[in-house]
């Protein structure tokens, strides 16, 4: 998906020639805290809620575009830029742009989000085991034929390190929510599954939830 193809219609923009209450108002009717200057269709930069809260209300946002960020990505580039540069500077909406500039619209945190999630297959049904391991290790198709000896597939595998630990981990989603068995394999040969969540877990945590209760009856 390009980041063409996420642009909301509904998010405003705004000219040089509105005040930092106008600008206030709108951000808050939208729910964001940034909104997009335009003049003459070229992007002018980015605007802060932070920034105008320390101006005048009455002044025009002419008279701080030395606090404009230029922050941008372009119209056909990947959202996945979006959606890095969404987390770098902490935006609510990511302006697009075409190779002169122009002001193409913006594309709403949220939408980054969903697309995100389709990406990555959080939306879709099934399975989520995460492994622990050396990244030397790594080998997508022996996982993928562990999974496959329990009569399932992986329908997605994301691989990213923890700085804060500097470990290396695979999170791998499955068509299927019953991974007890794919828990099981993966252990069998020395995985460490750090993390893993389907059916077996919320099984797990109502028979704990109803020992709990019968001890408290017995009591």
């Amino acid at each position: 998906m390009l980041n063409k193809e996420l642009i909301s219609a509904t998010i405003p923009t705004l000219n040089l020639s509105d005040t930092v209450i106008q600008a206030l108002d709108l951000m808050s009717e939208f729910h964001v805290m940034q909104l997009p200057v335009v003049a003459e269709e070229k992007y002018l930069g980015l605007v802060f809620e932070d920034d105008l809260m320390n101006s005048d209300e009455r002044a025009t946002l002419q008279s701080l575009d030395t606090h404009f960020s230029k922050v941008a990505v372009h119209a056909n580039t990947h959202f996945i830029e979006a959606v890095q540069m969404l987390n770098d500077y902490n935006l609510s909406l990511v302006p697009v742009v075409d190779k002169e500039n122009e002001f193409i619209g913006s594309i709403a945190a949220i939408d980054l989000l969903k697309e995100l999630g389709k990406t990555t297959g959080a939306s879709e049904p099934g399975g989520l085991i995460v492994l622990e391991m050396e990244q030397r290790n790594f080998s997508f198709s022996e996982l993928s034929k562990l999974v496959e000896t329990n009569d399932a597939q992986i329908t997605q595998l994301n691989s990213y390190w923890d700085n804060n630990t500097s470990s290396f981990f695979v999170a791998i989603k499955i068509n299927k929510f019953e991974i007890s068995d794919i828990v099981a394999t993966f252990q069998r040969y020395e995985y460490n599954v750090k993390y893993y969540f389907g059916e077996e877990l919320y099984e797990n945590e109502l028979r704990n939830n109803y020992d709990h209760l019968m001890n408290y009856l017995n009591i």
